[in-house]
């Protein structure tokens, strides 16, 4: 039977309502979560157990764009908003990996997880406390998140900016698009845009009734787009190959399982300006 240690927590954090950073803590197997988060996941998992798959998938193909990112386009600055509880592979570790000296600024718009992931960061993080910070920042206000990322980042120099999971928390495309439009114009070419959300193109009626039950939960309620919406949104880049994809065949380990699942994504570059 899994342990779960739960550290000193601030009085902030409440523990008797299920948390959707920590519901998805859970679907990737890490332990930062309460049982009232667990009882939400496996409720939602009883509707539709494939969600375990699509969480996974897209924790995959997060790790594969930073190993990308960190490696092939050469960045050592990433910005990942709406990055929830540290869990297994996070940005920071595989960015490290490749170029230790990268530095990480995680945002999130819940003071909750700010201060949770905070703690686990300063328990867990094998670097000092200068190369990876969490900070609080609401995804519609760009510019306020720019503001302070600037204070560890150095945004004259290409940044990797990481969307993952978290542009379905935002209802309209439109709205959406203009997000990452306003985040991605205030970088400089050389940036670097991975994104990836849900879809509903798979699951049929069991993930969206599903969906719906996780909702009701008290959760942000989250969106599910279109591929092709989700390709809207790197609007003006330059897509990586192999383009905007079912997660695990962006990339793919040698081996890996290609079966498509609803998450989709891909990797976008900021050209340099025409001339």
């Amino acid at each position: 039977m899994s342990s779960y240690a739960v550290p000193e927590l601030p009085p902030e954090i409440h523990t008797d309502v299920p948390h959707s950073a920590r519901i998805w803590n859970y679907w990737l197997g890490g332990t930062d979560n309460f049982p009232v988060d667990r009882a939400a996941g496996e409720q939602y998992r009883a509707a539709f157990p494939g969600v375990v798959a699509i969480a996974l998938a897209s924790r995959q193909f997060l790790v594969r764009t930073v190993r990308y990112l960190a490696g092939e386009a050469g960045l050592d600055q990433f910005l990942d908003i709406g990055a929830g509880l540290p869990s297994l592979d996070n940005t920071h570790q595989v960015a490290h990996r490749i170029a230790p000296d990268a530095r990480v600024v995680y945002v999130d718009h819940d003071r909750q997880v700010v201060a949770h992931g905070g703690i686990l960061l300063a328990e867990r993080a094998p670097h000092g406390a200068g190369d990876v910070t969490y900070l609080h920042g609401e995804l519609r206000q760009a510019g306020a998140i720019l503001d302070a990322a600037a204070k560890v980042l150095d945004l004259r120099r290409p940044v990797a900016l990481i969307l993952s999971g978290v542009m379905g928390h935002i209802t309209g495309t439109e709205e959406a698009k203009s997000i990452v439009a306003s985040l991605m114009d205030a970088l400089p070419a050389g940036s670097h845009l991975s994104l990836n959300d849900g879809t509903l193109v798979f699951g049929g009626q069991e993930y969206e009734q599903a969906q719906q039950g996780y909702d009701d939960t008290g959760a942000i309620p989250y969106h599910l787009r279109t591929p092709a919406q989700i390709a809207e949104l790197f609007a003006g880049l330059e897509l990586v190959e192999p383009g905007v994809v079912s997660c695990p065949r962006w990339r793919p380990d040698p081996g890996a399982d290609l079966t498509e699942l609803d998450a989709f994504g891909g990797v976008g570059r900021k050209p340099n300006p025409t001339s």
